[in-house]
């Protein structure tokens, strides 16, 4: 054997880890930028349209509730033809969601943006993290899902800068829409012209081989008979419920309690989603040091819980309360690569796709039920209750993390 070739091969897959990396992650970025394709705009909306805080959250419904159920089913999709082809459909969709918002004349025109948004999508949990385990090796596995979440929050921190910045440039938000339209098409192009890096047909799948029972002979639903992936479903739905908060409704709730101008609280979303970055960066070493993934989430949501009820209050100073809430993402950061970790182990191999679809449409359900819900608290003014809400859902998504890990342990 020449062992002269090992540090080149061992290099090789070091280059084949971060092309792939880097390339689902830009992918993930995408996507989180398009859930917030209409929400930087919504006061626009409301100008233009003269739409109400309960209509606005009837548009994040429709989103979320198309990408759920398409989710669950593109996961049999990603399954059976790979997940690089379904990633370009989905950014098909994209632009074509661009294009519907830019003409939209009113209510119907951005429900349509937002079903082609939702539409676009679904497919990219079950295909990114079906590419990620059949190219990664399983030692960058854990900074790979840390990468995966980093890049998710950067776009949905990239979004609303994106937007507003275009929108009070041109004087017009519809120019918006073109840029979005254009960014979708040109990381289309560039997935394309990499598309061998993220060729899933052509990788190995990286779960633990010790105890892994193959698929292949049992009924393609039998996976739904886990406990384990009906909890992490529950996971991501109590999450997402506190996320669809922030997202949407804290900058008018920070303005309604605190007085501070809604172009400052805008801007809110993007320091919680920057927060969460640097969360993850350290969730992903922590994830790699150690196994206690249920206690990580723990310690993450608690303390993001904590800071989101203290802003809730009213009691303290107007700036240092838009900073609590923007800290908090830290909190929700830390805790991401264990939660990617914590499902990767309730995947059979072969069933990946259809594990992360049906596991990650419980995030979708969240926002599509949690959107009207805090819209409606605002409409009845009401703004505490934005974040004593999303306070109270990470509680329960920290409840259903500890019985995913007393699932596994019977």
């Amino acid at each position: 054997m020449n062992t002269a070739t090992l540090p080149l091969q061992a290099s090789e897959q070091a280059r084949r880890d971060f092309s792939t990396i880097g390339l689902i992650g830009l992918a993930h970025g995408t996507s989180h930028f398009f859930h917030m394709l209409l929400p930087p705009l919504f006061p626009a909306f409301m100008h233009d349209f003269g739409l109400s805080y309960s209509q606005l959250g009837l548009l994040v419904t429709t989103f979320f509730i198309i990408s759920g159920l398409g989710q669950a089913m593109a996961g049999f999709l990603v399954d059976r033809t790979g997940g690089r082809p379904v990633l370009f459909a989905a950014l098909t969709c994209f632009a074509l969601a661009s294009l519907a918002a830019g003409f939209a004349s009113g209510f119907g025109g951005l429900m349509l943006a937002a079903a082609l948004a939702g539409l676009g999508n679904a497919p990219f949990h079950p295909a990114d993290f079906t590419i990620l385990n059949k190219r990664v090796s399983q030692a960058r596995l854990g900074h790979a899902f840390s990468v995966h979440g980093i890049t998710g929050n950067l776009g949905w921190a990239l979004a609303p800068v994106f937007s507003i910045g275009i929108a009070e440039l041109t004087g017009n938000w519809r120019y918006a829409y073109v840029g979005t339209g254009l960014l979708a098409l040109t990381v289309l192009g560039l997935l394309w012209v990499k598309r061998a890096a993220i060729d899933d047909s052509q990788g190995q799948w990286s779960h633990d081989k010790a105890g892994a029972a193959s698929v292949k002979d049992e009924h393609p639903m039998a996976f739904l008979r886990l406990p384990s992936v009906w909890l992490c479903f529950s996971f991501f739905f109590f999450g997402t419920a506190a996320l669809t908060a922030i997202q949407s409704f804290a900058s008018p709730a920070l303005t309604s309690l605190y007085g501070l101008p809604l172009k400052l609280t805008a801007f809110v979303v993007t320091g919680y989603m920057l927060s969460g970055a640097v969360g993850m960066v350290i969730g992903g070493f922590w994830v790699a040091k150690g196994h206690r993934l249920e206690r990580n989430i723990t310690i993450g949501l608690a303390g993001a819980a904590a800071l989101l009820a203290l802003a809730a209050t009213g009691w303290i100073a107007p700036l240092l309360a838009a900073a609590i809430v923007a800290v908090a993402g830290f909190g929700t950061g830390l805790a991401g690569p264990s939660r990617d970790m914590l499902i990767k182990r309730a995947a059979p191999p072969g069933a990946t796709g259809r594990v992360y679809g049906t596991v990650y449409s419980g995030l979708d359900l969240g926002f599509a039920l949690a959107a009207p819900i805090f819209g409606a608290l605002m409409d009845r003014g009401q703004p505490s209750g934005v974040f004593y809400g999303a306070a109270l859902a990470l509680l329960l998504a920290i409840g259903a993390a500890s019985l995913v890990g007393l699932a596994r342990k019977h």
